[in-house]
């Protein structure tokens, strides 16, 4: 059956622009090192923001036209564009070196540090797609990896210096939320995961739900630790940052609920713009911390 001509909606689809939240760690460089107020800063952190999100379509497009088949067995994923047959892999393709290009051209304008922040994220996706993500742990690892590469980048567009707070709270979060997708994956698709991703094949639930268990907690308690350390009080002038955290433990709670209540967690930026309490909490907790970084 022939899918028909792609549409406007075709195309804005194949971008993902629901993704594009994850680019949102971009800013937090901003706004911990209390530039959130200085224009020039502020403008080079939403270009970076910009141009992550050029980046990250690109990166998802060819995944899409790699996983093209694979997709086809899966019950979420089988209506996308490239997968469904409404845009084809070559033009597909031509849109994703478009929007690597480009993003590309105006990461060198903010400086040859952000632009090989972005060269190696967009490395990165190159190599998970055609070989980590076939290897188990180390793909999560690579997705990790690149959510720790949008922290750099956000870093040097904001002219900060990376703490190892925020790199461990990064790496660790986007950990936490890949096993979980992994997890859900399994369930879903039972005795096909396989079918669907060669490294569903040795992962395992019982395991899967260990380590969960142990990235939700390390990540309330890097945050925790980070809220009470003494550097972070004298750097910010303030010891109440404290108050933030009942925010994280509670959100960390709320998505374990999700995944193990709900068998939520196959895609963590649909959960968070699907789940009102998520959506509370994550304002709540951003608007406290500005109150006492900035107030």
């Amino acid at each position: 059956m022939n899918p028909g001509p792609a549409t406007g909606a075709d195309w804005i689809a194949l971008l993902r622009p629901s993704q594009w939240v994850k680019n949102a760690v971009v800013l937090a460089a901003l706004v911990f090192s209390l530039r959130l107020l200085q224009p020039e800063p502020l403008l080079r952190s939403l270009v970076a923001l910009v141009v992550f999100c050029a980046a990250s379509s690109a990166a998802y497009i060819v995944n899409d036209v790699v996983d093209a088949e694979r997709d086809r067995c899966h019950p979420q994923k089988l209506g996308r564009p490239v997968a469904s047959g409404r845009i084809g892999a070559g033009a597909a393709c031509v849109a994703a070196a478009l929007l690597g290009v480009s993003a590309l051209a105006v990461a060198g304008a903010l400086g040859p540090s952000f632009a090989a922040c972005v060269a190696g994220f967009l490395a990165l996706q190159a190599l998970y797609t055609t070989r980590l993500k076939h290897v188990v742990v180390l793909d999560a690892v690579a997705i990790a990896g690149g959510f720790v590469l949008r922290t750099e980048a956000g870093v040097v567009a904001a002219g900060a210096q990376m703490s190892r707070w925020l790199f461990l709270t990064s790496f660790l979060l986007a950990l936490l939320l890949v096993l979980a997708k992994r997890r859900h994956e399994l369930m879903l698709l039972g005795s096909e995961a396989a079918a669907h991703r060669d490294v569903l094949e040795s992962y395992r639930t019982t395991p899967l739900d260990l380590l969960i268990g142990l990235l939700a907690a390390a990540v309330a308690g890097v945050y925790i630790q980070y809220t009470l350390a003494t550097d972070v009080a004298l750097r910010f002038g303030t010891t109440r940052l404290w108050l933030t955290a009942p925010f994280v433990v509670f959100g960390v709670f709320r998505y374990l609920f999700l995944i193990y209540g709900r068998e939520q967690g196959g895609d963590p930026t649909g959960t968070l713009l699907a789940d009102r309490p998520l959506q509370v909490t994550v304002a709540l907790w951003a608007a406290v911390v500005i109150a006492l970084l900035y107030g």
